[in-house]
C-alpha cells in the first residue's frame, strides 16, 4: 500500500505569510474584475496579472506548473477550470471563473471567483449564487473537532441533493503551504462525519466546482481545459481557510473584487 503524503499543520507566523499571499491574490482578482467587460481577452488580462503579482515581489505560481502557460486559469462558460487565457475577446452574458495563484517568502496563495459580464440567463445566476453560498456553507464546517467529510458534505448537500446541481468529483480542494497542492485533498462531495478530524493549523483551499447540468467532465485538446461534457456552464469559487476553534480564519477576501464589481458597469453581481 501506498503511503499517505503526510498533513503539515501551520504555525499562526506560518499562516501570515500564506494570508500575505491571499491578499495578492484577491488584490490580483480585484483588478481583474476592473478590467473585465465585452472585448478584453483572457491574454490581456493574464498580462496585467502576472505584471501585478511581480511588481509586489512574488512570482505567479501557476505560471509553469506542469507546464502551464499562464499566470491566470481563465475558466468560460462550460470550462470548469484550468482555461488558459486566449486572444478570444469576452462577450456580453459570458461567465468567466478566474483562479490565481502566488508564491513569496515561501509560501502560497490560492483563491478564484467566476464573473458574470452583462446579463446572463437566470438559470446561470442562480448556479453562480448557489456556488458561491456552498463555499461558505463549507467554510462553516472548517472548524476544529469537525472532519474532513463534513467540509465535503456541505458543498454536496447543498449543490446536488436541495439545488440539483452536477458538483464535480475528480477535481478537488487541496492543502496549501508552501506547496500549491499539499496534503489533504478536499473533495466537494463526501459524508458527514467521515474522514480526519480538523486541527488547528490546518490550511486548506476549499472550492466547489458545481454544474448547471450533469457533473461529468472532459478535458479538451490543449490538454489543460475542463469543460463540460454536455457543454452546459460551469461554476467555481475558492477561499483559502485555516482551521480554528468556532470559526475558520479566511486567508483570501472576495470584498476588495466584488468593490470592483460594483463599479464595474460591465459586470454583474453575484448576489
Amino acid at each position: 500500500m501506498s503511503k499517505k503524503p503526510p498533513v503539515y499543520y501551520k504555525t499562526d507566523e506560518e499562516i501570515e505569510l500564506i494570508r500575505e499571499n491571499c491578499l495578492l491574490v484577491s488584490k490580483t482578482l480585484a483588478h481583474v474584475a476592473s478590467r473585465l467587460k465585452p472585448g478584453v481577452t483572457g491574454k490581456e488580462i493574464d498580462k496585467e496579472a502576472e505584471e501585478l503579482i511581480r511588481d509586489h515581489g512574488a512570482r505567479p505560481v501557476f505560471l509553469g506548473f506542469n507546464g502551464f502557460p499562464a499566470t491566470l486559469c481563465v475558466s468560460k462558460n462550460e470550462a470548469v477550470v484550468h482555461g488558459i487565457p486566449t486572444d478570444e475577446p469576452f462577450r456580453e452574458g459570458d461567465i468567466v471563473s478566474v483562479d490565481c495563484g502566488t508564491n513569496m517568502n515561501g509560501f502560497c496563495g490560492d483563491a478564484a471567483y467566476t464573473f458574470a459580464i452583462g446579463d446572463i440567463g437566470q438559470d446561470v445566476m442562480d448556479l453562480l449564487v448557489a456556488t458561491k453560498e456552498s463555499l461558505y456553507k463549507a467554510i462553516e464546517n472548517a472548524v476544529v473537532g469537525k472532519r474532513l467529510g463534513d467540509v465535503s458534505f456541505a458543498v454536496q448537500d447543498y449543490c446536488e441533493r436541495k439545488r440539483r446541481y452536477g458538483v464535480v468529483r475528480e477535481l478537488v480542494g487541496h492543502g496549501l503551504g508552501r506547496e500549491m497542492h499539499e496534503a489533504p485533498e478536499v473533495p466537494n462531495f463526501g459524508k458527514r462525519g467521515s474522514g480526519m478530524k480538523l486541527k488547528s493549523g490546518l490550511v486548506i483551499a476549499i472550492e466547489p466546482m458545481v454544474t448547471l447540468g450533469k457533473r461529468t467532465i472532459e478535458m479538451l485538446d490543449d490538454e489543460w481545459t475542463i469543460v463540460t461534457k454536455d457543454r452546459k456552464a460551469a461554476a467555481h469559487y475558492e477561499h483559502t481557510v485555516a482551521v480554528r476553534k468556532g470559526q475558520a480564519d479566511i486567508l483570501s477576501s472576495h470584498e476588495m473584487l466584488e468593490a470592483e464589481i460594483k463599479k464595474n458597469e460591465y459586470l454583474t453581481e453575484i448576489a
